[in-house]
């Protein structure tokens, strides 16, 4: 007997995505001199946390993923821009490379997670 659980709704989802979207705004805009979680290099930050957008996204709006995909990496802009007005961080092209890079990895992750669940076991 399977006792497979139950995924959670597409509500839940966009709101867990809409929660790490707030989260990475708040982590980006803040001092750099305040001790933050990290990944010990910046482009790795990137990458890890729009490969989690990116997971979210997939399950938030199934079947819509390159639409998501594109506004999570036009939100990246969007925060590099925002970085360029405060104090003490930059806008970098790098690091909006980053985040796509991340998209793409966490696209894949989804992917590997869909086939997952999908398979028989």
């Amino acid at each position: 007997m399977s006792f497979r659980r139950r995924m959670p709704s597409v509500a839940t989802w966009r709101w867990l995505l809409a929660i790490a979207m707030l989260a990475l705004l708040v982590l980006s805009l803040m001092p750099a001199t305040q001790r933050m979680p990290t990944t010990g290099w910046d482009k790795s930050n990137h990458m890890l946390g729009f490969a989690v957008l990116a997971v979210l996204g997939h399950a938030a709006w199934p079947g819509r993923i390159w639409t998501v995909l594109a506004g999570l990496l036009a939100y990246g802009g969007l925060i590099e821009v925002l970085q360029s007005f405060t104090p003490d961080r930059m806008a970098e092209w790098g690091d909006l490379l980053a985040d796509g890079v991340g998209l793409l990895m966490g696209k894949a992750c989804a992917l590997l997670l869909m086939r997952r669940r999908m398979s028989p076991e």
